[in-house]
């Protein structure tokens, strides 16, 4: 099934660099960017971001963490895109991802995961409309996609 998702690469792999190294996987599995925004996050939307998690213990450090640099923000399209992505992502906790995801190779702490995705369609839809306008997001065809899907 065709669909889109939306990934957001965090402040801690902005500020290690890893942003061309992240986008490389994404690009390599197939999956195909459709709207890219690098941003600052403002207070207010990182709150309504993760407005589900207000009340709790690490809402006020993580709006103070997702807010202290520059994210990548990102929607990319493809077949099954949301699991894709959280397939490649690996588990919230990085010492309990696999090997061969962004977080089981390249962090540490959950508190420091790198990279956040959509976990549903309702969450995808909800993400993108929060970072992006209609007309930020683009519709295309790659010739390689012959290549990709049946």
């Amino acid at each position: 099934m065709m669909e889109r998702t939306y990934v957001m690469i965090k402040p801690d792999a902005m500020q290690r660099g890893l942003m061309g190294d992240i986008l490389s996987r994404f690009e390599a599995r197939g999956l195909k960017p459709v709207a890219v925004k690098l941003m600052r996050i403002p207070r207010e939307l990182a709150e309504r971001h993760y407005g589900e998690h207000k009340g709790k213990s690490f809402f006020d450090p993580l709006i103070e963490y997702i807010t202290s640099g520059p994210c990548l923000c990102m929607v990319w399209e493809g077949d099954n895109a949301i699991q894709a992505c959280r397939q490649m992502m690996g588990k919230t906790n990085p010492q309990d991802a696999a090997p061969g995801t962004v977080r089981g190779d390249l962090a540490l702490q959950t508190g420091r995961n790198l990279i956040h995705g959509s976990d549903s369609p309702e969450s995808a839809r909800r993400e993108i409309e929060l970072f992006f306008n209609d007309y930020e997001l683009v519709t295309y065809e790659r010739t390689m996609d012959i290549w990709m899907y049946e």
